[in-house]
């Protein structure tokens, strides 16, 4: 159960200085201005984290950077001073440990910044400079800092404060390859790779996994891959952020209140209205596509740092907001909140979906939601077959959708009324449970049902909710 941290934004430490530079807490965020939220502001947040049931923390880049968002990477061996320095990373991650949370941090591999050592010295050094083939370079002097040409140099989109690496030099591979290993040798437990399919060098990725896996052989990498990620799997990442997954949950939950300005732009759009026999096509579709093993790693999840936040996208429609967290809660995969997401934080396109999170302001927070969100994890901890059962689609059809997970110990069956109306209608089991087997009602208890040739007869949801049958009893494993 991950929850992402843009760690500029989440908490500042109680005993953190204070800098007369920092943007107000809440104040709108800006591109350019700093909060002051550290490690020591998350640390001090465990507890918050620990009820609320995740048990990983994947945090946006950590490392010494002069960006809020720290992709401009300084310094891939000092965690930034602003963020608290090596001293919280430690407490941090000891403590989080202690308490079974895995951390993961972002990896930044395909550009640097221009502060970074080996850029700035060819700044300072032009053609002489031993580190000339680190970057691709095409003239000089480098339009580093002359807004009047664009950049002489290979820069991420063209962004001249993000010089791209030539991982095809040695050096540079070995160098990336180094910092992998490093911090999983301090005790990480994974990376998230940003923009990987921009690295084309053959065997890079290959490489990376070997010496990250061999440094620890449970650590998750997970690659950022907006698309059909079926080249990434396997010999390269564990999983992908699955955003072929957000982009039909959207689709179906939201999809009719999606504001098409708002999510143009966003690597996910177009987002078409989907109703649930297309919504479960496009689940049984990405469900068959990918290996087992890579589908119960996903990183499944309904917003980042790079989309509009789910509750400006859900124009506040709390109730189509739960259902999708629902099913979320109770798919394959490892399910990632993005922080504040969990009570109704706002946010439009970049920098507004990176605010601050308003612990001063409690009275803003969305108690409803947050007592959602942490039933529905409650829920997924609490039965094996909701994190490791297979899936399979039971009824799709119209507002209405039923679905079970299962093992060789247990079935559930979960349903969900996107709709205004109540409905009531059949379930087909097929073999999934025997003439007369009893369904407990989980959810809310009120409504245990026995299969009646194949089906469950008469199940009945009210609009906007959800229900829970569970069938079997026998021991985990």
């Amino acid at each position: 159960m991950f929850y992402q941290i843009f760690p500029d934004r989440f908490a500042r430490g109680a005993a953190s200085p204070a800098n007369p530079r920092f943007e107000p807490w809440d104040a709108p965020p800006t591109f350019t201005g700093f909060k002051g939220g550290d490690l020591w502001g998350v640390l001090e947040r465990l507890d918050y984290l620990q009820d609320l049931g995740i048990t990983a923390i994947y945090f946006n880049p950590i490392f010494q950077s002069a960006a809020n968002h720290r992709y401009h990477t300084h310094d891939y061996y000092r965690v930034d001073p602003l963020l608290g320095g090596d001293e919280a990373f430690r407490a941090l991650l000891n403590e989080a440990h202690r308490r079974g949370i895995r951390i993961v941090l972002d990896g930044v591999f395909n550009h640097a910044s221009r502060g970074f050592f080996q850029f700035n010295h060819i700044l300072e050094n032009g053609a002489s400079s031993p580190y000339l083939s680190w970057f691709y370079v095409y003239g000089f002097p480098l339009h580093a800092y002359d807004e009047k040409h664009p950049p002489n140099y290979a820069a991420w989109w063209g962004m001249r404060a993000l010089p791209k690496f030539n991982t095809d030099n040695p050096d540079v591979r070995e160098f990336l390859w180094r910092v992998g290993e490093y911090w999983i040798e301090q005790g990480i437990d994974g990376w998230r790779l940003d923009v990987p399919n921009e690295i084309t060098t053959p065997g890079f990725w290959e490489t990376f996994r070997e010496r990250v896996k061999r440094a620890n052989p449970e650590a998750y990498i997970v690659g950022e891959i907006w698309e059909d990620a079926t080249p990434w799997l396997n010999n390269r990442f564990d999983a992908v952020m699955n955003y072929l997954f957000t982009k039909a949950a959207l689709g179906f939950f939201l999809g009719d209140l999606l504001d098409p300005a708002l999510v143009e732009g966003v690597g996910y759009a177009p987002i078409p209205a989907l109703d649930a026999e297309a919504f479960a096509h496009s689940i049984e579709t990405l469900l068959a596509h990918y290996p087992r093993a890579a589908t119960f790693a996903m990183l499944n999840l309904l917003g980042s740092h790079d989309t509009p936040r789910i509750r400006t996208l859900a124009q506040g429609d709390t109730t189509r907001l739960k259902l999708a967290l629902f099913y979320q809660m109770t798919y394959p995969g490892a399910p990632c909140l993005y922080y504040g997401d969990e009570i109704g934080l706002e946010g439009g396109k970049d920098p507004d979906n990176r605010r601050g999170f308003p612990w001063g302001r409690r009275e803003t927070w969305d108690a409803d939601f947050l007592a959602w969100t942490k039933r529905c994890i409650r829920l997924r901890h609490a039965h094996g077959a909701l994190r490791h059962g297979e899936y399979r689609t039971l009824y799709a059809q119209g507002d209405l959708l039923a679905y079970a997970r299962f093992t060789g110990h247990e079935v559930f069956v979960l349903a969900l009324n996107r709709g205004a109306q109540t409905a009531v209608f059949d379930v087909p089991l097929g073999d999934l449970a025997d003439e007369g087997a009893r369904f407990t009602d989980i959810w809310s208890g009120s409504q245990h049902l026995t299969v009646q040739n194949g089906v469950l007869p008469a199940l009945r949801l009210a609009p906007g909710s959800v229900g829970v049958w569970q069938y079997g009893m026998r021991p985990q494993v």
